[in-house]
């Protein structure tokens, strides 16, 4: 204030000095001025100083301001840009399985169906986050690590990329309208094996398998220009059937071709599910590449059961599933052999949401694709299998790098079974269940028939029974041969006097031993013993192993040279 008025001071001597100066040029005398009256006076300086400091401080401060406003910006697009790239890209490094900083509670899986609805329809796409504080923690991020195909497929446009938490959660939320919630549900067997036995019942999907899950959210992943052209597949597989069905479902044009050696049944069904069926080749490979042909010659997309992202995330779901369903999980078996997608997924879940959950493979002994995959670290492409019809969809080749890996780092056990064992699982679940498996579906429950799975005794075990697609001559086979294997249906031979009193007296010892005569016959011709001699055999149907001994026991004590066939 002061400096304003000696500003205003300053003004009125200068103007009075200006009229003074007038006054002697009108007057016509010439002055002559002193030095000391031309320089401005000391306050009007200091004045003019001190505004000239105010206003350089107030630049200062408003650029400082700014700096430090864009400074403060950056720093929280450095902190949000690490979650836009988890979501959106993986190949820039390592995915974290954890998020540094405050987060939002951890979800259950009763809540998949609750958080999404919000976050993924009105507004843009949010994950959930979850922690595992364990080791395990350690695993899954390793088993994360990008793997870059060396055989990449063309006709995908979407790269392999492995897969989260977060991405099996979108899944469950994506699907949960378009596949069954299937039960889980405790089983009578479990007083039969010493522990609590429930069974994933995934055989009730509408076709049958557990690949509805991964095949539909693959199909609604896809674009809109690519879902309007169509898509293309070439096997009899549960998978082709998932595609038929979903595709179909979805308005999405399908073709799907199948060689001449498929089965009638298997076309039926997927014409039914509203596929185009197209029979090409003798042999599958021929399918195949007649299926490539027409895909790039019509602009469909070639899908085949591999280890894509978006297929694990799908059938990975089950495992949200299971862990919600039955608490207090100590193990849960699966089918593992070449195709693992649905073990790799699964356990990708159920590790996250509980780390100290044993998660268990199994395979069949003739061809353990999975277990020489991981001794040798690489997918074994070229394994024989002879019995293709018998094991389906579990004899194909390794699913991949990406399966591999996971199950690598993230399943506790991978075991065999034999034939013999699917077979008597088979049966099993057909008594005590009620339900119509194929070995895919029952080789689960095989490892524990076989024994090879003690140390779940007293435990609380989950089985995923996955596949129910069995065709009826060959139910018909294995029925009757699980009965053999498993002593209930015997066959003897014996030599007895050509008179009605002997066959009569054989009949009533039967009868006497409760057994069932399924078939019997005579033999005169082919008996070179004695010419009054017959050969009668005798095939009969026992409930067990122990009646069974029992019957062998009586006929031995009256017919010493009788022959009993062994299985």
């Amino acid at each position: 204030m002061t400096s304003t008025v000696k500003l205003s001071s300053a003004q009125e001597l200068a103007s009075k000095a200006q009229v003074g100066m007038m006054d002697g040029r009108g007057a016509g005398v010439v002055g002559t001025a002193s030095p000391g009256s031309l320089l401005p006076p000391y306050g009007a300086v200091v004045g003019v100083v001190l505004h000239l400091f105010v206003y350089f401080v107030a630049l200062l401060y408003s650029y400082a301001e700014q700096l430090f406003t864009k400074r403060d910006n950056r720093k929280v697009k450095k902190q949000d840009a690490p979650a836009r790239c988890e979501l959106h890209c993986y190949k820039e490094g390592p995915i974290r399985n954890g998020h540094v900083g405050q987060r939002p509670p951890s979800i259950n899986p009763e809540r998949l169906k609750d958080f999404g609805e919000e976050e993924y329809l009105n507004g843009d796409v949010k994950t959930w986050e979850m922690k595992i504080v364990s080791r395990n923690e350690e695993l899954l991020r390793d088993a994360l690590d990008p793997v870059a195909q060396p055989n990449s497929r063309p006709s995908r446009p979407t790269c392999n990329k492995l897969i989260r938490f977060e991405d099996i959660s979108a899944a469950a939320f994506k699907i949960q309208s378009g596949v069954q919630k299937t039960p889980c549900m405790y089983s009578r067997l479990s007083k039969q094996y010493g522990m609590e036995i429930y069974l994933k019942k995934e055989f009730l999907q509408y076709t049958g398998s557990v690949k509805e899950r991964g095949v539909l959210y693959l199909l609604t992943s896809l674009q809109q220009e690519q879902q309007r052209k169509g898509v293309i597949v070439a096997s009899d597989s549960n998978f082709s059937m998932a595609v038929a069905f979903h595709a179909s479902e979805l308005r999405i044009p399908v073709f799907v071709i199948m060689s001449t050696s498929t089965s009638p049944v298997r076309v039926k069904m997927c014409r039914e599910y509203g596929a185009l069926v197209i029979s090409y080749g003798t042999t599958a490979k021929d399918s195949q590449i007649h299926a490539k042909r027409l895909a790039q010659e019509n602009g469909y997309l070639y899908l085949e059961e591999e280890d894509s992202a978006m297929y694990l995330s799908g059938l990975g779901t089950m495992g949200l599933e299971i862990y919600e369903q039955v608490p207090k999980l100590n193990a849960v078996i699966f089918p593992a052999g070449g195709h693992c997608g649905l073990l790799a997924g699964s356990a990708a879940a159920l590790k996250h949401l509980n780390p100290h959950i044993a998660v268990i493979g199994v395979e069949s002994e003739s061809f353990p694709v999975l277990q020489q995959s991981l001794k040798t670290g690489n997918p074994i492409e070229d394994q024989p299998c002879s019995n293709h019809q018998f094991y389906g969809d579990m004899n194909g080749p390794c699913f991949g790098t990406n399966s591999l890996q996971l199950t690598g780092k993230l399943v506790d056990k991978v075991v065999t079974v034999r034939e013999e064992d699917v077979l008597i699982s088979m049966l099993r679940l057909l008594e005590y269940e009620r339900a119509t498996v194929d070995a895919e579906g029952a080789i689960g429950l095989a490892a524990l028939v076989a024994g090879k799975l003690p140390e779940l005794k007293n435990k609380r075990v989950a089985i995923t029974v996955c596949s129910g697609n069995l065709e009826l001559p060959l139910m018909r086979q294995c029925i009757d041969r699980a009965l053999i294997l498993d002593n209930r249906v015997c066959k003897f031979s014996l030599l007895l006097s050509d008179c009605p009193g002997d066959i009569s007296k054989l009949l009533e010892i039967l009868t006497r031993e409760e057994v069932r005569v399924l078939d019997i016959k005579q033999e005169h011709a082919f008996v070179t013993s004695d010419l009054f001699s017959i050969e009668v055999t005798c095939i009969i149907e026992t409930r067990d192993k122990i009646h069974t001994a029992q019957l062998r026991n009586a006929l031995l004590e009256r017919y010493p040279t009788m022959t009993w066939t062994e299985r």
